[in-house]
């Protein structure tokens, strides 16, 4: 299992956890947190199935993004769709932060599953949040049109990024004053299927405070 310490990028904090299904060396899931002016490009990729092919289209996907993530979601999803013809194929999310205007835009495809959490003030913390809306397809074998959807952030705002490894029901069990990679585990350790490759990304604006 693969998990980080607490990592920052500008205003952005994240944390994940990363696990291949039992008796494969490869995982099939992978992700992205890097710096894409003027913020950040997430990514969470689950390639199909598990084992060495889902990994090397994973891994695939992750390379391609690295390099281009400074290009509009729409076309980073091309890209990869092209170049992903003839692999096993992957589903993502992507997020793309802009911390100049306080936005995130997201967009899935698959089941990559992805909530935007609003955060209270101090301990007030509230459950309410956003859910990603997937698009069926597969990167590699079939597009469906893509809609990006872009939210205002506030500080203490925590995007979480799951692969079908994990089952679902956790925001109501979530304590959003744990940081990123405490909350991360938490999620692993109470809502892994154990049946499947595992990731959970949670990714945390802590700017922009008034």
């Amino acid at each position: 299992m693969i998990t980080t310490t607490a990592q920052k990028i500008a205003d952005l904090e994240w944390g994940a956890v990363l696990k291949a299904l039992a008796g494969h060396a490869e995982c099939g899931d992978q992700y992205l947190v890097q710096p894409a002016a003027p913020g950040a490009l997430v990514a969470a990729i689950d390639g199909l199935g598990h084992g060495d092919k889902a990994a090397a289209a994973a891994k695939l996907a992750r390379a391609i993004l690295a390099e281009y993530g400074h290009e509009p979601l729409v076309s980073l999803v091309n890209r990869c769709h092209k170049q992903l013809i003839g692999t096993r194929g992957v589903v993502m999310s992507l997020a793309d932060f802009n911390l100049a205007e306080r936005t995130m835009t997201w967009l899935g495809i698959g089941n990559v599953h992805g909530a935007l959490f609003h955060a209270g003030n101090g301990r007030n913390v509230t459950k309410s949040y956003e859910a990603l809306v997937l698009r069926g397809g597969t990167l590699g074998y079939r597009l469906p049109t893509l809609r990006p959807e872009t939210h205002p952030i506030a500080a203490g705002d925590t995007l979480i990024l799951v692969s079908d490894g994990v089952r679902s029901g956790f925001a109501s069990e979530l304590d959003l004053r744990l940081a990123p990679q405490a909350l991360a585990e938490f999620i692993f350790k109470n809502y892994a299927r154990g049946t499947d490759d595992t990731l959970v990304l949670v990714v945390r604006y802590v700017g922009g405070a008034e």
